[in-house]
Parts: structure tokens; C-alpha cells; sequence
């Protein structure tokens, strides 16, 4: 144990000894580092020192260069050597950028601008005829020294001046030609694309970035052309008719979508390689002039759509031929409509769908005025507004049948609008769905905008296609449209309500045509009704056979109008045949959406409502009996065998319904009930009815209710 302690102690000494000696060390190497961080700190000053006694070296080296420059580039450009006097300039150029602490550094920098004109002005003969002749080798020289002199914006410069002037002249001999705009526009495109076409094959061999050095050519000349293709285009259009305005500007349009589409196929196989700014610049020079006309496409195409529906003829002298007429209009109705379509997408490409529909509704609201116009005129005709005051009768079923072939229009009226407003749907969808973004949201038209750009950034995209003048000229209607675009692709092309209005428009036309038709039909019965309380003999023995009071109702037959009347119903189902019998689409797609006066009395039972015919009959029975019970109570007195006439009259037309399966209304039913009442027995029977009835029956027969 006492030697493990010994053992011990000697370590507890060595680790004492040891501790010391590193304390020493650790002194050692931080008194050795700060000597050494001193002596590195010298260093790193004698360095700065030497960097700047060479750069000092260097610029009196580049001082007293350009001096030696500066004395001998006179003599140098007397030589009117362009490669040579460039060179001396280039040197000039490196110097001066080793002096620009010298007191005097903008001096020289204005001395070797000064130098560099001179030397422009000197080599600008040479360039233009360098650029006139399509001189390869020239060219390429000016390119190497206007670069090298940092000038190479002026050599282009003469380079599009060079070549505008020559297509200005092109375009000034065209518009002094006989030519028409649209003509010499066609032959302005053609020279412009092959400009393009052998430029850019030329500019090549010669410049780095040949594909917009040629953009910019295009861009520079359609701006310059004079007079210039806006003015050219309102003076075309303002001496044009106001029937062939749009059209003019269609066909103005047309040989400008030519020469774009051109352009698009031979930028697009090195759109990568393209400024696509410049492009963009470009598509804008191109389409540009006929942005005004674009953002109020839809007020021109108003005023062609009016003008042109217009020039439909409805309105004859004969009713046959007014007929006829409706009838043809349906067709030029939609041809107009259609081509209205085919209008937006030409001029507009699909951004003017708003002025369309505004245009669609101008258009179906002046058809149906004048169709409406039209129905009335035909009711005057027919006379079905005016009842005769003689008591003559005669059947005439022409009204009726001209009416048929009017709800046979109407039908297809609404067939057609069908039809129409789904293509509609589909060509607005498939033609400016492409401006729609996935990310598109009804709620934020500006954060649209911004998803919109982030994924335009995300790809190449083609500016021929990008072009979108209404995004930034119009951009309330544009939201409009977004909105129009967005509704038909979440609810489909089959569910919208784009002519919502005109449908209903073309519903009251189908509505007025069924009432034409109605009333013609009615209007015999109608002056045959109305001459009942009109009657002489009611409140005398004048009607029929002076008889005894005493004598049976049997003995009793209908009187004249009642029996003009009946047979008139009766013969109804044989004019009604065509409804039935006749496969005709449209007609029976009117019959449905028409509704009918007089529609049957609550509880009744509706058979008729399957069959259209029974449907007409039903209609014109109930307003027959409705209108018969109106006159009768109109009557101002009753005699006892008068009283016994009107109820044979009544059991007559009862009959005749019962004859055609039709129910007698209760009206009538009461009416009759009253009057075949014994007086001892009124009392009784009023209890059944209606009080008011009651009364008048009472009154008309001289008893006490």
C-alpha cells in the first residue's frame, strides 16, 4: 500500500510538470502567431504598394499611348483607311478605359466620340452601298469595326433605313396605282414576306442575331409606310355603304390574316432563336390598325345585322303572300345569325363574343317586332278584331289554315334558335376557350391575370397566337367574357342561356300565332253569340211560331244561330285533322309550347291534353259555352215560352258536346237548370248555384228569388 501512495505522488508530479510545460508551449505559439500576423500584415501592404506603383506604370504606359494616338489618328483618317483608322480608334477606346480617374477623362471621351462620327460619316457612302448591293464581305468588314467601336446600333440604323426606304417607295407606287386597298395591301404583304424570307437568309451571314435585326426591319417599315395602313383603312371604310361596311373590312382583314399566317410559319420553326418582345411588337404592327374596329365589333355588326334584316320583306298586300313570306324569313334569319358567328371569329378571333350576343339580340328583337307587325296586319286583313253587325253566316276556314302555317313557322323558329344557340355555344368554346386558364376564378379577375402570366413565363409561348388586344384596351369586357367562357365550360354547351331573351322573344311570337288562329276559328261563333241578347222577341212572342205557353219543350227546335253554330263545331274535328295527322316536327314542337285561352276548369278531366286536336276543340268548346252564358245574362227579359226557346237552344249546343265527347261547362249547366225551373220550384233549384246567376235568371223570368 505505501508503495501504490508513492506511485501515486510521482504521478501527481509528472502531470504537475506536464501541465506546466504546455502552458509554456500555448505561450510560445500565440506569441509566435502575433509576430508572424505582423509580419504577414507588412506583406499585404508591400503588395498594395507594388499593385499600385504597376497600375500607376500601366496608365502613364496607356497616357502616354493615347497622346501618341491622339497626335497621329489625323493622319491616320486622311488615309480613309475605315479598317485601319478603326483600329487606332480601338486602341484609343482601351486606353481611355485605363484613365478614367484622369482629371481630364470626359474630354477625351467627347475627342473619341467626336473621332468616332467622323469616322462614321466618312464610311456611311460605303455602308449604304455595302447594304444597297447586298454585299456579304463589306458588310461583315462595317459589322467587325462597328462593334469594335461599340457603334453597332448606328450601323443598323443604316441598315433598316437602307431598306425601309426602298419598301416605303414600293408601298407610295401602289397606293397611285388603280389598284383597290385591298389589292395593293395583298401586294404590300407579298413584298414585305419575301422581304422577310431573303433578308433574313442575308442578314445571316452577316449579323449575330439575324432573326430580330429582320422582326425590327417589319416592325420599323409598317410604321413608316405613309399614308399609313390606319388612315388607307378609315378612308376605305368611310367611303364604303353602311350595308358593306363590315364586309369591306372583312375583306381588308383577310389579306392581313394572309400575310400573319405567313409570317407565323416561317418564324416558328426557330421561335426559340427569336426576340419574342420583338415579336410580340411586331404581331401588334401587323394586326394594329384594326384594333378600333375590333373593340366596337359588336356596334357594327349591330348596324350589318339590322340593315340586312331590314332588307327581308314580311308586310304584303295579300295575307297569302304575308304568310309565305314568315315562312321564308326563318331561313334568312339564321343564315344571318350564322354568319354573324363566322363575322367575330374572322375580325376578332373569337374576343368579340360580347358585341356578338348584344348584336344576336338586336337582331331576333327587330325580327319579332317586325313579325309581330306583320300578325297584326294579318288580323286587320282577316278582319278578326271587327264583329259584323248582320246576322249572315258563313263558314271560311282560310284564316284558320294561313294560321296553321304561321304556328308551322313559329315552330321552326324555335327549332332553328335551338339548333343555333348550341352551335353558337360550341364555336364561342372552341374558339376563345384558348384565352380560358385552368386557374381562371369568376371571384378574382386580377389574381386570374397573375396565374395568367406565371405560366406564361413557364413555357414558349407563339405571340401570333398570344395577340390579345381587348385584355388591355377593354379589360371590363374581357372579364365579361371570361365569365361568359367560364359558364359554358362548368355547365356545358348544352345548358346556358345565351339567347335566353330571344327564345322567350320567339315563345310570344309561337303565343300570338296560336291566338291568330284561335280567334279566326272563334270569331264565327262569336258574331253568332253576340246577337242573342241583341235579339228581338225575347220579351215577345216573336220567336218562332206564336205557340201557347202550354205547348212541350219537344215541340220546340233550335233556333237559327244555335244550329250555324252547332254545325260549325261539328265540322271543327275535320279541320282540326291536320294537327293529328300531319308529321310535321316543327308544327308539333309550336302546338306544345303554345298555350290556349279558355283551358279547362279545375277538376276537369284533361284527356285532351294527349291529342292536339281535342286540345283546340276543347279550348274552343269552353270558350264557346263561357261566351254563350256571358250573352245570355245579358238578356234583359224573358218570356214563358222564350225562356222554354233558350233552354232547347242550350240542350242543342249541349248535345253537340256531348255528340264530340266534350263536357258542358257547369256554367251552362246551371244556367239551363234555372231556366227549365217551374216558377214554384226556382227557389229550389237556385239553392244549387251561384246566388248572383240566380238572381238574373229570376230577374230575366219575372220571379222572385
Amino acid at each position: 500500500m505505501p508503495r501504490v501512495l508513492r506511485e501515486v505522488e510521482v504521478l501527481k508530479q509528472e502531470a504537475t510538470f506536464l501541465k506546466e510545460q504546455m502552458i509554456l508551449v500555448k505561450e510560445d505559439i500565440k506569441k509566435f502567431e502575433e509576430d508572424t500576423a505582423q509580419s504577414m500584415q507588412v506583406l499585404v501592404e508591400i503588395d498594395r504598394v507594388k499593385s499600385r506603383m504597376q497600375l500607376a506604370a500601366e496608365s502613364l504606359q496607356e497616357a502616354d499611348k493615347w497622346s501618341t494616338l491622339s497626335a497621329d489618328i489625323e493622319e491616320t483618317l486622311k488615309t480613309q483607311d475605315v479598317s485601319v483608322i478603326s483600329a487606332k480608334l480601338t486602341s484609343m477606346q482601351s486606353s481611355l478605359a485605363m484613365l478614367v480617374d484622369t482629371p481630364d477623362y470626359s474630354e477625351k471621351c467627347v475627342h473619341l466620340e467626336a473621332l468616332k462620327n467622323r469616322l462614321e460619316a466618312m464610311a456611311s457612302p460605303q455602308i449604304v452601298a455595302a447594304f444597297n448591293s447586298q454585299s456579304v464581305d463589306q458588310a461583315k468588314t462595317f459589322v467587325k469595326v462597328f462593334t469594335e467601336i461599340d457603334r453597332m446600333p448606328q450601323l443598323l440604323a443604316y441598315y433598316y433605313k437602307c431598306h425601309k426606304v426602298q419598301l416605303v417607295a414600293v408601298w407610295q407606287d401602289l397606293c397611285q396605282s388603280d389598284l383597290s386597298l385591298n389589292r395593293q395591301l395583298t401586294e404590300l404583304y407579298d413584298t414585305l414576306l419575301g422581304t422577310w424570307h431573303s433578308q433574313l437568309q442575308w442578314a445571316t451571314q452577316v449579323f449575330k442575331n439575324p432573326h430580330e435585326i429582320v422582326t425590327v426591319l417589319l416592325i420599323q417599315t409598317l410604321g413608316a409606310l405613309v399614308p399609313s395602313i390606319p388612315v388607307c383603312l378609315s378612308t376605305a371604310v368611310e367611303r364604303t355603304g353602311q350595308e358593306t361596311k363590315l364586309n369591306k373590312l372583312l375583306e381588308l382583314y383577310d389579306a392581313t390574316i394572309h400575310f400573319a399566317k405567313g409570317l407565323e410559319v416561317a418564324m416558328l420553326p426557330n421561335l426559340k432563336e427569336q426576340n419574342l418582345v420583338k415579336v410580340m411588337e411586331l404581331v401588334e404592327a401587323v394586326y394594329g390598325p384594326y384594333k378600333p374596329y375590333q373593340l366596337e365589333y359588336g356596334d357594327l355588326e349591330e348596324e350589318n345585322l339590322l340593315i340586312q334584316i331590314s332588307a327581308v320583306p314580311l308586310e304584303h298586300w295579300e295575307v297569302i303572300d304575308c304568310v309565305q313570306e314568315l315562312n321564308h324569313s326563318v331561313s334568312k334569319l339564321f343564315i344571318l345569325a350564322s354568319g354573324a358567328i363566322d363575322n367575330c371569329i374572322k375580325l376578332t378571333d373569337g374576343l368579340g363574343v360580347c358585341g356578338l350576343l348584344k348584336a344576336l339580340k338586336a337582331l331576333f328583337t327587330k325580327y319579332t317586332s317586325d313579325f309581330t307587325n306583320t300578325l297584326q296586319s294579318i288580323r286587320k286583313k282577316c278582319k278578326l278584331d271587327d264583329v259584323l253587325s248582320d246576322s249572315l253566316f258563313q263558314e271560311d276556314w282560310t284564316a284558320f289554315q294561313n294560321s296553321v302555317r304561321i304556328i308551322t313557322t313559329c315552330g321552326e323558329l324555335l327549332r332553328q334558335c335551338g339548333d343555333f344557340e348550341q352551335q353558337l355555344a360550341n364555336r364561342i368554346l372552341s374558339t376563345a376557350g384558348k384565352y380560358l386558364l385552368d386557374s381562371y376564378s369568376p371571384c378574382s379577375f386580377s389574381g386570374f391575370q397573375d396565374t395568367g402570366s406565371a405560366e406564361k413565363k413557364s413555357s414558349v409561348k407563339n405571340p401570333w397566337q398570344e395577340y390579345n388586344y381587348l385584355l388591355k384596351e377593354n379589360p371590363s369586357e374581357y372579364a365579361s367574357l371570361m365569365e361568359t367562357l367560364y359558364t359554358l365550360k362548368e355547365k356545358g354547351t348544352s345548358n346556358h342561356n345565351l339567347l335566353s331573351s330571344s327564345r322567350s322573344a320567339l315563345s310570344r311570337l309561337n303565343q300570338l300565332a296560336h291566338h291568330l288562329a284561335f280567334d279566326s276559328v272563334f270569331l264565327r261563333i262569336k258574331q253568332q253569340l253576340l246577337l242573342v241578347s241583341k235579339m228581338e222577341g225575347w220579351n215577345s212572342g216573336g220567336i218562332g211560331e206564336t205557340l201557347t205557353d202550354d205547348l212541350p219543350n219537344f215541340s220546340l227546335t233550335p233556333l237559327e244561330y244555335i244550329s250555324n253554330i252547332g254545325q260549325y263545331i261539328m265540322s271543327l274535328p275535320l279541320h282540326l285533322e291536320p294537327f293529328v295527322t300531319q308529321e310535321d316536327s316543327a308544327l308539333e314542337l309550336a302546338l306544345h309550347a303554345g298555350k290556349l285561352p279558355y283551358p279547362p276548369e279545375q277538376g276537369d278531366e284533361l284527356p285532351e291534353l294527349d291529342n292536339m286536336a281535342d286540345y283546340w276543340l276543347g279550348s274552343i268548346a269552353r270558350a264557346t259555352m263561357q261566351t254563350y252564358c256571358e250573352v245570355i245574362l245579358q238578356i234583359p227579359e224573358l218570356t214563358v215560352h222564350s225562356t222554354k226557346q233558350l233552354a232547347t237552344d242550350i240542350d242543342y249546343l249541349i248535345n253537340v258536346m256531348d255528340a264530340l265527347g266534350l263536357q258542358p261547362s257547369r256554367t251552362l249547366q246551371n244556367i239551363v237548370t234555372l231556366l227549365k225551373a217551374k216558377p214554384e220550384d226556382y227557389r229550389q233549384a237556385a239553392k244549387s248555384v251561384p246566388r248572383r246567376m240566380a238572381s238574373s235568371i229570376a230577374a230575366m223570368r219575372g220571379l222572385e228569388c
